[in-house]
């Protein structure tokens, strides 16, 4: 029988990572400017070469121990199409070992990718396997959903959707969580679906739900092209997405906002400088767990490939890293 997302689950999502989080005020002023970003593999010394191969390799994410780094690949070997893969070190002062497939119940023989870690072992992820929970629109096969699942000591957890609140007849995709001060849960994601930013658009935009509850639009990130990919700093209080929008160098590029609190409306979006974006395309950018790395998804010069049979370069994933400044005391 399938499980469905129930109130216990989504207490066990706010107790758990309750529990373990240390509030930290964080202002994206508080950080220098980002580095020139660089292969994955050229991060430390000893690190794995197969981050990047001539396949789809993007949809990167570092978990908030620093331990695991989750990403979405269609290299050989999975189950079937984008697939989820999980890197490993022993310390966070060790190199990235050679990532290696979720397996099921996490990957199926459908799309499975955006992959979102918390803490407690849990995992947010977006998956366009068939389901009897599809939201709204039964006649539509395959689209893409979000989940949820958790790592206990039997392995992944069958994955459960998250229900029609945050998912719909459209597509939803690329989750990411995070608690306010108040405790509460903010989940916010991309979706395709009606009543969006422009009045009978089909263009993604970003929306949130407190709490697993309606979603609603993000205010002050979207505009009438597509914003889609977000990723919320631990604090609330830093954004980074990809768009289409007017400005950027070949799109989608990547984005960033800030705020004061999880209350307030996000700052005007600012587009990162180049060598961040190029005239390629980049995607979903997501932000370490103390906030000094990002990494993000590519297909600019450079990157392997193209794979066997196929003409056109697809993404690797790159890191850019940025300083802590210290202020006044």
């Amino acid at each position: 029988m399938r499980k469905r997302f129930t109130w216990k689950t989504t207490a066990f999502i706010l107790l758990t990572t309750s529990s373990l989080i240390v509030t930290a005020v964080v202002s994206a002023k508080q950080f220098g400017d980002w580095s020139a970003p660089v292969s994955m593999e050229l991060t430390t010394p000893g690190a794995s070469s197969d981050f990047n191969t001539p396949y789809n390799d993007g949809c990167p994410i570092q978990a908030p121990d620093g331990l695991s780094f989750y990403m979405a690949s269609n290299r050989p070997g999975g189950l079937g199409g984008q697939d989820i893969w999980i890197s490993s070190r022993k310390s966070t002062d060790d190199p990235w070992g050679s990532p290696v497939n979720a397996g099921a119940p996490v990957n199926s023989p459908q799309d499975d990718f955006c992959p979102s870690p918390i803490r407690g072992h849990g995992l947010f992820f977006v998956s366009r396997r068939p389901h009897a929970d599809n939201c709204g629109n039964p006649t539509v096969a395959n689209n893409s959903d979000i989940y949820f699942t958790r790592l206990d000591k039997d392995g992944w957890e069958e994955p459960q959707n998250v229900g029609c609140n945050i998912n719909s007849a459209a597509d939803e995709w690329s989750p990411s969580y995070f608690e306010g001060e108040d405790g509460q849960a903010y989940l916010y994601f991309a979706s395709t679906r009606p009543g969006g930013y422009a009045a009978g658009g089909t263009d993604a935009d970003i929306y949130f739900s407190v709490n697993f509850g309606p979603a609603q639009l993000a205010p002050g990130l979207n505009t009438a092209f597509d914003d889609h990919r977000p990723n919320v700093r631990k604090d609330g209080r830093e954004i980074v997405f990809d768009s289409t929008r007017p400005g950027t160098l070949g799109g989608p590029d990547i984005w960033t906002a800030t705020r004061e609190d999880e209350y307030s409306d996000w700052d005007d979006p600012v587009h990162l400088p180049a060598p961040i974006n190029s005239a390629s395309a980049e995607s979903r950018a997501s932000l370490s767990w103390d906030g000094s790395q990002l990494v993000f998804g590519s297909n600019r010069a450079g990157v392997e490939g193209p794979a066997p049979g196929t003409t056109n370069l697809q993404a690797d994933i790159f890191v850019a890293t940025r300083e802590r400044v210290r202020g006044p005391k």
